[in-house]
């Protein structure tokens, strides 16, 4: 009886195991089962050939300065730069592997072991995700369902698209993918952006621990936030787990480890938003440059549909050079602040009740104020976008609101959260002086630098090319180089220094015209290089009488001058509003021997593989004899080393107190050859400076926005105090760094010269103008 007791719970243990494996078995066919359903597609759509050569991401514009540097990007939602493998550092990569996935080089997209653990212990020891799966969830899975049947065949779906990604590339190539693919959060789309962002640097110059830190946040960018108001503290931690798994791996030595992860994070965080980095203003003027050629017919992608210039990935090739771009940034930073304080300080409610303004009346200013508030962005904005009633419009902004201003702080930028009504900050930004700069190569026509403000987040308009400003004393010598190339004149002929009256409609002109000097002196006679070093306005006046409008008009528009200027003979003094884009271009041609050069911001653009798009063509022509512009740069030459530009090389300041209030890097002492000019318009609302050297030409405005808004007196409110520092600061910092190469040689002379130019070796062969015949040359009335 015990022995067929024992016999039936024999069988009985058999029946069980026969069970178990049949169970085992027919789990392990569904598996393959489902396996290969996910494959087929039944589940959901999945990638074919084409799709895993090319999964679809949004690359975003890259626009790259002629040194190599990207200066920015341009993105919707994406800010994604793509990186080869070899650009990753070693560390960055065993930081990854040691986290993610340690047994990476021995699987083929599904790892077998961690899969098993996973399903035994329901994921409380780790999980199993290979960095192949990762990728294939980031690139074509998307995040998990909370539905758990979809979560399951979402994981099918990722064993599938890993190990078909596994044999579509190598797994360095995987590896270079999800690092390029993951968003580190804060617009670090992809691991080249995240380490811009987070520590300002390239991925190939990460150190151990900063690898360590992003890698860290694969785990969940959201959570592992190193920002100091988020979560740096659980960052540093799970950081710190990162270097525990690579010591654990064999990757880094546990004093290594040890030291590290005591050290703080250290974020250099360098935001990568279209208001911040650096060249703001070009790249907003790219940006719309780029849409115009993005809907030129004749520049479309093969299937005939348009580019993208967020999308695409392509890549903008352009002419500013990062190192003058940081120098002419760094040089406004160092002035403006000067400047401004002492705008402040003579600004005062006490000393100016009508502040920013001078000499305008109470009701002057609300019709200013009044057309300000119809001309602003907001303004427009509830007009248009919410459609807003007009009274509606003027009630919100007299209503205080929330919100951030900008302001100097120990000469840095700074925002001020406060609370004010709109119409209030509107008069409080009016009280901040705005400049523009621009550098070119006069040769190739190439623009180095472009300043177009001092904060693209508070300032947006462009005063490089979008704003026009009165030119003052900087026009004169368009009118000199005409005279020169009709006339033939040498900088050694001399003029009488007394006024001069052109009657009424002589040359369209309505009235008489009188230009006075601004010193109110007169008497004796200049030569033109004197007079042209010391502006006096007779002089010019004297030339423009003799010569006509018309021909300085006329070569205003062959030296790039796009606006309309009306041929009458106050513009001899500087009259029209030009663009500081515009008078450098012109002032080149003078430096490129009278040839002008249109300039250049974009060389090329290629798309994500390469191929180029767009391939830059110079435009030039013929302006000036070179004769005509040497003279010219030789005339301009005066006024650097005897005239209102002097202080660029001599130490003049003595007691004056303007010279250590705004004066700013003074003093300078320059001893290369530079020609220049400054100019000054009426009140003091416009300072410029225009200064050359052999191969580069940059022009200096700084001014209010609204005119009425100025200095009292000229000796702050010239040129030769608001715009001329900028100009020296960049220079020297331009001439400090020596890999820029830029010139401190003379300007080239033509071979052939037949105009004097060395007044006292020729004193006896020059014309005294306006006195009547000189010897053999014909009589020229002034």
């Amino acid at each position: 009886m015990a022995t067929k007791k024992k016999a039936d719970k024999t069988v009985n243990f058999s029946k069980y195991i026969r069970w178990f494996w049949m169970l085992f078995g027919a789990g392990v066919v569904a598996f393959f089962l489902v396996f290969q359903l996910a494959a087929w597609g039944v589940f959901g759509e999945m990638p074919d050939h084409t799709q895993l050569e090319n999964p679809s991401t949004n690359l975003a514009g890259e626009i790259i300065s002629s040194d190599g540097v990207t200066l920015g990007k341009f993105y919707l939602s994406d800010n994604r730069t793509p990186v080869e493998y070899d650009e990753l550092p070693k560390h960055l990569v065993d930081a990854l592997i040691a986290t993610e996935d340690a047994r990476y080089h021995e699987h083929a997209g599904i790892d077998a072991r961690g899969t098993l653990r996973a399903f035994a212990f329901l994921g409380k020891r780790g999980g199993a995700s290979t960095i192949s799966q990762q990728l294939a969830r980031q690139l074509f899975v998307g995040e998990h369902s909370q539905n758990t049947l979809e979560r399951i065949t979402q994981k099918f779906k990722e064993w599938v698209i890993a190990t078909r990604l596994e044999r579509q590339y190598t797994k360095e190539e995987i590896i270079a993918q999800y690092f390029n693919i993951y968003d580190f959060g804060n617009f670090g789309d992809g691991i080249r952006s995240a380490s811009r962002i987070y520590f300002d640097k390239e991925p190939k110059d990460l150190e151990i621990k900063e690898a360590a830190m992003l890698v860290g946040m694969f785990k969940n960018s959201s959570l592992y936030n190193p920002r100091p108001h988020r979560n740096p503290v659980g960052t540093k931690n799970r950081r710190n787990v990162v270097l525990a798994q690579m010591h654990k791996y064999g990757y880094i030595t546990e004093a290594v480890k040890d030291s590290l992860q005591k050290t703080d994070l250290d974020l250099k965080y360098t935001p990568q938003s279209h208001n911040d980095g650096t060249a703001t203003y070009f790249r907003a003027y790219l940006q719309e440059e780029l849409k115009k050629w993005v809907n030129d017919p004749n520049n479309r992608k093969p299937d005939g549909s348009k580019y993208s210039i967020y999308k695409d990935g392509l890549k903008f090739y352009t002419t500013i050079d990062s190192r003058m771009q940081k120098h002419a940034e760094e040089a406004v930073k160092q002035h403006m602040p000067k400047l401004q304080a002492e705008f402040f300080h003579q600004n005062t409610k006490r000393r100016n009740p009508t502040a920013p303004f001078l000499d305008l009346t109470y009701g002057a200013i609300d019709t200013l104020m009044r057309n300000s508030v119809r001309q602003s962005e907001r303004w427009r904005h509830m007009k248009y976008d919410l459609k807003k009633s007009e009274e509606e419009i003027r009630e919100s902004f007299t209503k205080p609101v929330k919100m951030s201003i900008f302001s100097w702080k120990d000469g840095e930028y700074a925002e001020i959260d406060t609370v004010m009504t709109p119409m209030d900050s509107m008069r409080y930004y009016k009280h901040f002086l705005r400049t523009g700069m621009m550098s070119m190569e006069p040769q190739t026509g190439h623009v180095k630098a472009w300043v177009g403000g001092m904060n693209y987040r508070h300032f947006k308009y462009d005063m490089v090319k979008q704003g026009k400003r009165q030119i003052g004393s900087t026009f004169k010598p368009f009118v000199y180089a005409a005279a020169i190339d009709q006339l033939h004149l040498s900088p050694c002929d001399t003029l009488p220094d007394i006024q001069i009256t052109i009657e009424a409609n002589k040359y369209g002109n309505p009235e008489p015209w009188t230009p006075k000097n601004s010193s109110g002196k007169y008497g004796g006679t200049r030569t033109l290089k004197d007079a042209l070093a010391n502006s006096v306005n007779t002089i010019t006046a004297r030339l423009i009488n003799e010569i006509g409008p018309q021909p300085v008009v006329d070569l205003a528009k062959s030296l790039g001058v796009e606006q309309d200027i009306l041929p009458v003979p106050s513009i001899a003094l500087g009259t029209p509003d030009l663009s500081v884009y515009e008078m450098v271009a012109a002032y080149s041609t003078f430096a490129n021997k009278g040839v002008y050069t249109k300039p250049v911001m974009l060389t090329r653009i290629e798309d994500k593989n390469g191929t180029v798009l767009f391939q830059f063509s110079p435009e030039t022509r013929d302006v000036l004899s070179e004769e005509a512009a040497y003279v010219t740069v030789n005339l301009l030459e005066g006024v650097t080393k005897s005239g209102s530009g002097m202080r660029l090389r001599h130490n003049t300041a003595g007691d004056q107190a303007v010279y250590k209030e705004i004066i700013t890097g003074y003093p300078y002492e320059f001893d290369n050859p530079i020609a220049g000019k400054t100019g000054t318009t009426q009140n003091h609302s416009d300072g410029w400076f225009m200064g050359m050297v052999p191969n580069l030409v940059t022009g200096v405005w700084v001014g209010a926005e609204d005119r009425a808004a100025h200095f009292k007196t000229i000796t702050y409110g010239q040129g030769a105090s608001m715009a001329l520092p900028i100009w020296a600061l960049y220079m020297k910092s331009c001439y400090n760094d020596e890999a820029l190469n830029v010139s401190k040689e003379p300007f080239e002379k033509p071979s052939e010269l037949s105009i004097v130019l060395d007044c006292e070796k020729h004193r006896d062969s020059l014309k005294v103008l306006g006195k009547g015949k000189q010897d053999d040359d014909p009589e020229i009335d002034f």
